[in-house]
């Protein structure tokens, strides 16, 4: 099935370049793999390399690479805990201007692995709630 019409919601709520990345790599994935969950995780992985979630949606990175343990190991032979989307390497300082764009409260006094967590739960509610869930 074309990338397009399996485009994720988060994905349509996002800039056209993290649509068409998601596309492309699903699409090549597909005739690689076979359409499936390897596809989509091939396909979410490449628009880590260069987006982050936040919210409901993906924004560019400041900077292209890895977003997370699993992102910079990768292969299904090597599973690391992967961050749902939120640039777990980004400066600490990112992470707070992020959490504080979501009104995660407590912030102030979280350590950066709490304000991955804390990021990862805030996009989750907006998801759904984007979602109509």
């Amino acid at each position: 099935m074309p990338g397009r019409e399996v485009l994720p919601s988060t994905l349509r709520r996002s800039p056209e370049k993290a649509q068409r990345t998601w596309e492309k790599t699903h699409d090549s994935a597909v005739e690689t793999y076979g359409e499936g969950e390897r596809a989509h995780r091939t396909a979410f992985a490449a628009v880590k390399h260069e987006f982050e979630k936040v919210g409901d949606h993906w924004e560019p990175k400041g900077r292209k690479g890895p977003s997370d343990q699993q992102a910079a190991g990768g292969g299904p032979a090597r599973r690391a805990p992967t961050a749902g989307g939120v640039d777990a390497n980004a400066p600490k300082e990112h992470l707070m201007e992020i959490a504080r764009r979501l009104d995660v409260r407590g912030r102030s006094s979280m350590t950066k692995p709490e304000l991955v967590k804390a990021i990862q739960k805030a996009n989750n509610r907006q998801t759904a709630k984007a979602r109509g869930d």
